[in-house]
């Protein structure tokens, strides 16, 4: 049934009912009194325990007591040290009296994801060196022990059966050597021809120079590969000539050229334009600089964490590094230190030269396609031999601020691996859609057919707690309405539009995911229309943030941007919700969105999901099936005595 109530209401019931008579009325006030008075007592004893309770092992809050309000402190972490910025600045450089909000255990403890990889405390980032090995997928990460902020970075290490259940290692390499004691940082895993492995990563020296350093298994018969040995001779890669100490990290899997030689790529720059430069080698010991460079954009920046691998394009299976041929584009990935967003381009490699090509210059890496329009950052791939496809990782930081980081104990998990193929149909975007075994966790399913959601309204979904969903839904709009919409020649944007209050003939309408009751808190996932002056229509695939709590410490962006949408196609989504997360894929992943939101209210079992239709014209209908997501439980490996078992 829809919801008549205001799309945006400002305030809620106060419970009463004027109809009830006096007397029943003062003997509930009675007995209301009565376990006021006794909670009272409770309350009071319970205040005095809590205020012995210290912090627990987790590093968060033990009591839910609300803090006191703290101010908000710029603190920059990174750029020093000669990485992109890991502080999440909420307030401009004006505004140095931000009032961090009082949040309290069990607002905290709602935020930690139940599906999402994360260590058990502390700070993570990139992504680094995943692979598939001896029956286990491996997982590396930056990863700071000690604190729930970006420093002293090592790598964690993690291996699932499955790409979800994950089980924490020790620490895979620590920083303890001349060439990386300021930092081991972000690497790639390369497979050689007996199935060895070899890692090159980036260290950051005694003197914060940038070097690239040879690392492998101390013993390729354990499957679990715990113990690394870093080779004698590191380290293997210095800046070249023209390089400064600072812009040259993040090497990425070597591929293997037609004359045997293994050949990868670093990220650089010179001056403002983002450069990725090329070396070959036989043994990973020495190493050739080759002229010229695999790519270069102006404008763009410093490039890290460069990824450059092949796509089919005629199957729908994932393909080794190494392949190249008449039915094969490659993607080459850089993540933008100058905006810390990830940017991709398609085109064609060749070998001879060692360059990159772009289908469309005006896409060119850096400036066009985005792998994630919100909150996602340092990607990388790698080929799953296992399943014959390619993995996409993802690093989602946060965006709340680092005092609330602080108190939780805390920061940062890693996105649903993502299987990522070329768009068949389009030819100019990816395909990224969550691994198949995240549908595993899938508990009870509820479905929706043909929902009406008329111009203006909200519907409830009657779904339970909605914190731990997985949503798909389709969307039909009223042709009539879309034929007869007027057009215009105003440039629509997502981050511009002002979000959902921006009303159209034709959008806004969706979801609303980790909303209240009362609709005081909501995110709204959604498409828009736009309706050209010459009667063609561009869709746009957003998410709104502004309202999606009511702390004053976290971002409220609003994300997205335009999606293909092909002739004969509904509009469709996924929405994977887990808690603080929630990462929608539009039209079969061609245009992602991952955003966090932080509610105050829209918590636990107060956690809401509601169709909306806030189109001032056009009427939608809505089928969606939906599930209650399982814990994956992530947790340390047992019985590490035992384990080849």
């Amino acid at each position: 049934m829809v919801d008549t109530r205001p799309f945006l209401p400002v305030s809620s019931s106060d419970g009463s009912n004027p109809s009830e008579p006096l007397a029943n009325r003062c003997k509930t006030m009675k007995v209301l009194l009565s376990i006021f008075f006794g909670l009272l007592v409770v309350g009071l004893f319970a205040a005095l325990l809590a205020s012995n309770v210290t912090e627990n092992g987790h590093g968060s809050l033990a009591s839910s007591t609300t803090a006191k309000p703290e101010p908000l402190r710029r603190v920059s972490r990174g750029p020093a040290a000669g990485v992109s910025e890991k502080s999440n600045w909420l307030f401009g450089k004006d505004d140095e009296n931000g009032v961090a909000f009082p949040w309290n255990n069990s607002m905290l403890s709602w935020q930690r994801t139940a599906f999402h990889f994360q260590p058990e405390r502390n700070w993570m980032n990139d992504p680094n060196g995943p692979l598939f090995y001896k029956g286990w997928y491996h997982f590396f990460y930056q990863y700071n022990p000690h604190a729930p902020v970006w420093g002293d970075i090592v790598w964690g290490h993690a291996v699932s059966k499955d790409l979800i259940h994950w089980l924490h290692l020790p620490l895979a390499m620590v920083a303890d050597k001349t060439y990386d004691k300021s930092g081991v940082w972000t690497g790639s895993a390369t497979f050689l021809p007996d199935g060895k492995i070899v890692m090159l990563y980036t260290g950051s020296d005694a003197e914060a120079v940038q070097v690239q350093n040879l690392a492998y298994p101390a013993d390729h018969s354990d499957p679990l590969l715990i113990n690394w040995v870093k080779f004698t001779g590191n380290p293997v890669l210095v800046p070249p000539p023209g390089i400064l100490s600072k812009d040259f990290r993040d090497p990425t899997t070597a591929w293997l050229t037609s004359e045997g030689k293994w050949r990868f790529a670093i990220g650089s720059k010179i001056n403002k334009t983002g450069i990725a430069l090329v070396y070959d080698t036989k043994d990973f010991i020495t190493y050739e600089k080759l002229d010229g460079l695999l790519r270069a954009v102006d404008g763009t920046g410093m490039w890290e964490c460069v990824d450059f691998f092949p796509v089919s394009k005629t199957e729908e299976n994932g393909l080794d590094t190494s392949v190249n041929g008449p039915d094969v584009k490659h993607v080459m990935k850089v993540s933008l230190d100058d905006d810390k967003n990830d940017y991709y381009a398609i085109g064609t490699y060749h070998e001879k030269n060692a360059t990159f090509i772009p289908d469309d210059p005006t896409i060119d890496v850096g400036i066009g396609l985005r792998y994630d329009y919100g909150v996602y950052y340092a990607a990388k791939t790698f080929y799953d031999q296992n399943k014959n496809r390619r993995v996409l990782w993802g690093w989602i930081k946060e965006s709340d601020s680092e005092a609330a980081d602080v108190k939780k104990g805390w920061a940062s998990v890693q996105s649903i691996p993502r299987t990522i193929l070329l768009d068949q149909k389009t030819g100019t975007h990816l395909l990224q859609w969550p691994v198949e075994e995240i549908d595993s966790l899938r508990l009870n399913s509820y479905e929706f057919n043909q929902v009406k959601v008329q111009a203006g309204s909200v519907v409830p979904l009657e779904v339970g707690p909605a914190t731990q969903l997985d949503i798909l839904a389709e969307f039909e709009i009223d042709k009539e309405a879309l034929e007869k919409a007027t057009g215009s020649n105003v440039t629509f944007s997502c981050s511009s539009s002002g979000g959902t209050v921006e009303r159209g003939a034709l959008g806004p309408f969706g979801l609303l995911v980790l909303a209240d009751d009362s609709l005081s808190e909501q995110t709204p996932v959604y498409f828009y229309i736009a309706k050209g002056s010459d009667g063609n229509l561009k869709t746009f695939f957003c998410n709104d943030q502004s309202r999606s709590s009511e702390a004053s410490d976290v971002n409220k962006q609003i994300y997205g941007s335009m999606v293909p949408v092909l002739e004969g196609e509904n509009l469709s989504l996924r929405v994977l919700v887990d808690h603080s997360i929630i990462e929608s894929f539009a039209q079969g992943g061609r245009t992602v969105i991952t955003s966090r939101a932080y509610p105050t209210k829209a918590i636990y079992g107060a956690a809401k999901l509601f169709l909306f239709n806030n189109a001032t014209e056009a009427g939608v209908s809505a089928s969606l099936r939906i599930w209650q997501m399982n814990s994956a439980f992530i947790r340390p490996f047992p019985n590490l005595d035992n384990k080849s078992q």
